[in-house]
């Protein structure tokens, strides 16, 4: 049935396009958590330990706060539009179909690239592993096996995945364990409170500095929301996942970095001197205080565990693309969908052809992996700034949804907005000269789009 242009949501149009609703809670988390990755922190320790002073737990309780204005839009967006489109969907229904399209525009770079830097990190890992075959080959064997699982069907898709992930949360308790084993035996390297309070002094300027970084570690819980339409139970459903996914990482992400700033013997200070160290800071410390087989058996699931970050990221990035051209945004062959499977298969394909070439490409340049991440970087925070703005337009502007509350649809979604603009404010200059150039280049699509439409877009949602 067409959506209606007033009332509390925008339905998800009757286009015969055959998603499938058979994902539960469980799957929803696991494709946030896949995708997020449990141990985020392993690659960026070493950097937010010297940033912060060495108070990097306290950095991660301050990112999880601050991406929680976040992820509460996105639930309360996902009960007004709950389609597959994700931002592209709420920022149509609340800032109207040109400002939906610029959205969608920009989490493509974060939807389409994330993939990418997870492949490049699963053929890292695994190189190590392996030295005698390249990196860029065993990037290529990720993207195949996780492309085929995900064309086989999200539910396949999903249980292999909820397997990746157990074992990935074993892990995780395993270092835990050994830590706390550690720690009880030997005492701590550093004071037991600086992981929250600095090894050498509290700087708040330097843990807000470290916070524009940690909160990179999040991006991928907001690809449970891509999953709208294949949910069952509602879009109730997915808020509740999506705020629990949030809330389960941060959890994560503050009890490893807590523990390893205990057994790193290296003071904050002297990675922020030497910061070729900081990308190995997470394994020296652990190689040091628990020992190498412990090393090994991180590097192992980090190896895997990115490749099925990157499945989940692929999944969302189909569903994106899916969405956009079933509202005529993109070429309307992507919005098929595979009537065995009920996937989107031509976007699914595009989506692993771009994140392949993007991944082979990085993996075969030393500066690859940094040119990566700081394109998806911006493209996922302009996506969430535009989706703080949508809340407001929706609630606020245009009262769809009946009197609005202040709090929740007003001084939430500016703390969020505030929190993605200071972020893109302290991303580096090239990455913010890539999103503008991408943004120009969106601009001119939606342009055109208009020119030959005679008019505004049509297929607005609301």
């Amino acid at each position: 049935m067409p959506g209606p242009t007033s009332g509390k949501a925008v339905q998800a149009e009757e286009t015969g396009d055959g998603l499938r609703r058979t994902l539960g809670f469980r799957d929803l988390v696991v494709y946030g958590l896949l995708f997020i990755a449990p141990m985020a922190p392993v690659g960026v320790f070493g950097t937010l330990d010297a940033k912060s002073g060495g108070a990097v737990a306290l950095v991660y309780l301050v990112a999880t706060a601050a991406m929680a204005f976040t992820a509460y839009s996105y639930a309360q967006m996902v009960r007004v539009a709950p389609q597959a489109g994700s931002v592209f969907a709420y920022a149509r229904a609340g800032l109207g179909p040109g400002a939906g399209f610029i959205a969608g525009w920009m989490a493509m770079l974060d939807y389409l690239l994330i993939p990418a830097v997870a492949y490049l990190f699963s053929g890292i890992a695994l190189h190590e592993l392996v030295p005698a075959v390249p990196s860029w080959v065993w990037t290529a064997v990720a993207v195949l096996v996780t492309t085929v699982l995900n064309l086989s069907g999200v539910r396949t898709a999903a249980r292999v995945g909820f397997a990746v992930l157990a074992m990935e949360i074993a892990v995780l308790l395993v270092f835990v364990v050994a830590a706390l084993v550690v720690l009880v035996r030997d005492g701590a390297a550093r004071g037991w409170l600086s992981p929250l309070t600095g090894d050498v002094s509290f700087s708040m300027t330097a843990v807000l500095g470290a916070v524009s970084v940690a909160v990179l570690s999040y991006l991928g819980f907001d690809a449970i929301a891509s999953f709208a339409e294949e949910v069952t139970g509602g879009s109730a459903k997915v808020a509740r996942a999506v705020l629990f996914c949030l809330l389960l990482a941060g959890v994560l992400f503050v009890v490893q970095t807590y523990l390893v700033a205990l057994l790193s013997a290296v003071p904050s200070a002297e990675l922020a001197a030497e910061p070729e160290r900081q990308g190995s800071a997470f394994y020296a410390s652990v190689d040091s205080g628990i020992g190498t087989w412990l090393h090994d058996l991180v590097a192992v699931s980090k190896a895997i565990g990115a490749a099925f970050a990157a499945l989940a990221g692929q999944a969302a990035a189909g569903r994106l693309l899916f969405a956009m051209a079933r509202d005529r945004r993109l070429p309307v062959v992507l919005s098929t969908v595979a009537r065995g499977s009920g996937v989107p298969r031509p976007a699914l394909l595009l989506s692993a052809v771009v994140t392949m070439v993007a991944a082979v490409w990085a993996a075969r340049r030393d500066d690859g992996l940094d040119q990566l991440v700081s394109i998806v970087d911006i493209g996922a925070l302009t996506a969430f700034t535009l989706l703080h703005a949508s809340v407001i337009g929706w609630f606020v502007v245009r009262k769809r949804g009946g009197a609005p509350s202040w709090g929740k649809h007003l001084l939430v979604p500016l703390l969020g907005m505030a929190v993605t603009t200071a972020v893109i404010v302290e991303a580096s200059g090239t990455a913010q000269w890539i999103g503008l150039v991408w943004l120009a280049v969106g601009l001119a699509v939606l342009l055109a789009q208009r020119g030959r439409r005679g008019g505004p877009a049509v297929g607005a949602g609301g």
